[in-house]
């Protein structure tokens, strides 16, 4: 069996090393200055890559990120695992009795948000490629489809956390924001998952039937009969098991096993790991302490080594083109914002709190950045494209808190008044 040479080994481990301290360095940065830590880490990833370490020291940007030999391919299987727990902790956060409470308006208001702006990007893609420059002109339709997906998705954990800064996590105008944005992230890994299984067939009909059939089957059996096992096991895993390791070794383990399986049936391995986070995350026997230690777990070690390498894939500099990052900007704001509005001004909200929702939702972040680091790596996007999503997670993840606040006339730091707005008013 072939292994890692002594120098192999020591150079992995010094990548490793630089991209998680350089990362974590840069994201607690950003937190101080009440940014989210996410914009410091793809930041410390254009400092160590080709924009800037790569520019001035090719030699030491080869060092600390090969791109080939078996020290790049055991980095790329590090990437991989951080992604694939990355879905994972963004199933736990799905809470299906949340949506069940708000099923009608968060069903209309999540519908607002993935129609139109999946229309806007569809459209935009099939009539306007030359505008955003794709890489799969062979597959218009699936990079259309692509497209249309990209500016639908909502980023889950942006969102929670600029509810709560806000102050309006547990009101209902943030349990429909919420919720809305979950149905968002499930819709939206669903078509993605399709397309990514789509990737080297012939485009039928009956393949993207096929694919669809298959990513239906395993939610369907994720949610029904994974959900009852994990309800089942669980209490027995509390009861035997030591805390909090005997759960996390569970539900990582689970989250690999649901990944492999969704690999195995020609779906893409995150839709699986999502999966198996929903499940998990919905089971009565999943606690909040539970819940956190693992989310610990993934978003200080692996979180920081994926976003990291991100900025690291292209030079940012070279690849950033104006009129694409502008262009994917306008319309990620028109779809996204409009298509809540419409749905919460017509399910009956004031329009000043129908836009809060609007810009609630637009927040885009981790999700998108992971969407289209995996459609670059897919070959269905170019870098000068994947530089404009990037762009555009990063400026909708900063800017939606602060037009919330400033829509609604909330108090930094406060609790808020929250009279005037019978919708805020906490449960």
């Amino acid at each position: 069996m072939k292994s890692l040479s002594h120098s192999e080994l020591i150079g992995l481990l010094v990548s490793i090393s630089t991209l998680l301290f350089i990362g974590r360095l840069c994201g607690e940065f950003m937190k101080k200055i009440n940014q989210p830590s996410i914009v410091g880490e793809l930041i410390a990833g254009i400092i160590l890559g080709p924009s800037i370490l790569g520019y001035f020291f090719p030699d030491l940007f080869s060092f600390i990120y090969p791109t080939e030999g078996p020290t790049a391919l055991a980095l790329d299987g590090f990437i991989k695992v951080a992604v694939i727990l990355l879905l994972f902790i963004s199933g736990l956060e799905v809470e299906l009795q949340v949506i069940l409470q708000q099923r009608r308006s968060a069903f209309f208001t999540s519908m607002g948000g993935i129609i139109i702006p999946f229309f806007f990007g569809f459209w935009a893609a099939m009539f306007f490629p030359q505008y955003l420059s794709s890489g799969q002109e062979s597959n218009p339709l699936l990079f259309a489809l692509f497209f249309g997906t990209a500016l639908s998705i909502s980023a889950l954990p942006v969102i929670a956390r600029t509810l709560m800064d806000l102050g309006i996590f547990k009101t209902p105008l943030g349990m429909l924001i919420l919720s809305s944005a979950m149905i968002d992230d499930f819709l939206g890994w669903m078509v993605f998952s399709v397309i990514l299984s789509a990737l080297g067939q012939t485009i039928t009909t009956a393949s993207i039937l096929l694919s669809m059939f298959n990513t239906l089957l395993l939610a369907f059996g994720m949610l029904t009969l994974g959900k009852y096992l994990f309800n089942k096991f669980l209490p027995w895993i509390n009861k035997n098991f030591s805390w909090p390791g005997g759960v996390l070794t569970v539900s990582v383990t689970a989250c690999f096993i649901g990944a492999a399986t969704a690999e195995q049936v020609g779906i893409h391995a995150i839709f699986g790991s999502f999966l198996v986070g929903v499940a998990i995350g919905d089971s009565k026997h999943m606690s909040e302490k539970a819940r956190e230690v693992i989310h610990i777990f993934v978003t200080n070690i692996f979180a920081p080594l994926f976003f990291v390498t991100i900025g690291m894939k292209v030079n940012f500099f070279a690849f950033f083109e104006w009129k694409i990052v502008l262009f994917v900007l306008v319309l990620s704001y028109l779809g996204k914002v409009i298509g809540c509005f419409l749905a919460a001004w017509l399910g009956g909200y004031s329009k000043r709190v129908s836009w809060a929702v609007g810009f609630g939702m637009n927040a885009r972040g981790a999700m998108e950045i992971i969407l289209a680091s995996l459609a670059l790596q897919a070959g269905l996007i170019k870098e000068n494209l994947f530089v404009a999503l990037v762009v555009m997670a990063l400026i909708t993840s900063i800017t939606s808190g602060p037009l919330i606040r400033w829509i609604l006339k909330l108090t930094p730091g406060k609790e808020n008044d929250l009279q005037n707005f019978p919708e805020l008013k906490p449960y």
